[in-house]
């Protein structure tokens, strides 16, 4: 499955990356679905008043309370308004209640209302806010909102490497980390020259750093050789028929491989000493570079370079299968929409209940 993203990358020197999203149709944006869900029009200053009496006498407001708030909203100091509920909310025994469609609501009217930086607070914080995004509205917010964000486990967007960063070694590795996690979703040309970028520019942190720097607070195996897999994979596209690299990539690695060369002759740049296993492993750079030339060779008798760009290579895979891949998604967001109605409906059938049980009580 491929994204429907486009790359701008500047590999030169690695100076940095550019994307925009430019590929989506109108579909992850059109309002339809959400709006079509049965209104339940409710006034928000008495919804507001039943909360502070309900804090007040130290009771739990209900998620059906808040999620009514925060679909009610109509302007953007009703959004400010509603920030403080959802903060109070999130503080009181009821926090793990807190529905998806409620936060899903909650940075719809955000951008609606001019209130992105609200919405940004809650995405960046979703981790303890206990917050989960469908697949289909991690791209609606990225398609409205245009801000550089990467995507992982989407079914669209299994290529998706959407960053702007700067050329230190930390996010060479985290840039690395995307291509090469990203690569191996893809047996295709997009993916082993993502994979082989990827893994080049993690073991030129290896090479420089030390593994230790490469796997610490990153999902990667500790086990050197980076640079080793670079070209393992390399050799395993001369075992293949219908796979080729890209040249702009492979130009990429050997210039990778010559700036390791010329410093110091691959020695570390920090003043902390490499460890025993990762001096062996610097040791080993003549034998990659020379590695590296007859891998090269090999894929030229082989013509299997392809003179494209990787931006290219992933455009033209994603105009291929655009449309199956957005189809799947929306029909996923339909879905989704679907259970959370059907959610909301079992809460205000148990909110009637309960006010009955309470009335013949009395």
């Amino acid at each position: 499955l491929v994204t429907a993203l486009a790359y701008h990358c500047s590999f030169v020197g690695f100076d940095c990356f550019y994307s925009r999203r430019c590929l989506l149709s109108s579909a992850y944006t059109d309002p339809a679905v959400w709006e079509q869900r049965p209104r339940d029009a409710q006034d928000l200053g008495q919804l507001a008043s039943l909360m502070d009496r309900t804090y007040a006498r130290k009771f739990p407001v209900s998620s059906l309370v808040i999620a009514r708030f925060v679909d009610n909203l109509s302007s953007k100091e009703e959004v400010d308004q509603a920030q403080y509920y959802l903060y109070k909310f999130r503080h009181s025994p009821n926090c793990w209640y807190l529905r998806d469609w409620t936060i899903h609501s909650w940075i719809r009217h955000c951008l609606k209302y001019g209130a992105r930086d609200k919405a940004l607070y809650t995405l960046k914080n979703k981790v303890w806010k206990d917050v989960r995004l469908c697949f289909h509205f991690i791209h609606y917010r990225a398609e409205v909102w245009n801000i550089n964000v990467f995507l992982k486990k989407v079914s669209s967007a299994q290529q998706g490497c959407i960053y702007l960063l700067k050329n230190t070694w930390q996010e060479e590795r985290n840039v690395g980390a995307s291509l090469m996690l990203a690569g191996l979703k893809q047996e295709n040309s997009v993916g082993f020259s993502a994979r082989l970028l990827g893994l080049a520019l993690i073991g030129k942190v290896e090479l420089s750093r030390g593994i230790h720097a490469v796997f610490h607070e990153m999902p990667l195996i500790w086990t050197s050789g980076y640079l080793g897999r670079a070209l393992a994979v390399m050799d395993a596209v001369c075992d293949f028929r219908d796979i080729k690299l890209s040249e702009e990539v492979l130009d990429h690695v050997e210039k990778i491989l010559q700036d390791l060369s010329v410093n110091a002759d691959g020695q570390n740049v920090t003043d902390t000493p490499l460890e025993e296993e990762d001096e062996l492993e610097t040791q080993k750079l003549p034998e990659y570079i020379n590695r590296f030339k007859e891998l090269k060779e090999r894929l030229v008798s082989q013509d299997r370079i392809d003179s494209r760009s990787l931006e290219s290579l992933v455009s033209a895979l994603t105009q291929q299968t655009l449309a199956a891949c957005e189809n799947a998604d929306i029909a996923e967001y339909q879905q989704t929409v679907s259970v959370w109605e059907a959610e909301l409906q079992q809460l205000i059938q148990r909110e009637r209940e309960t006010k009955e049980k309470n009335q013949k009580s009395v």
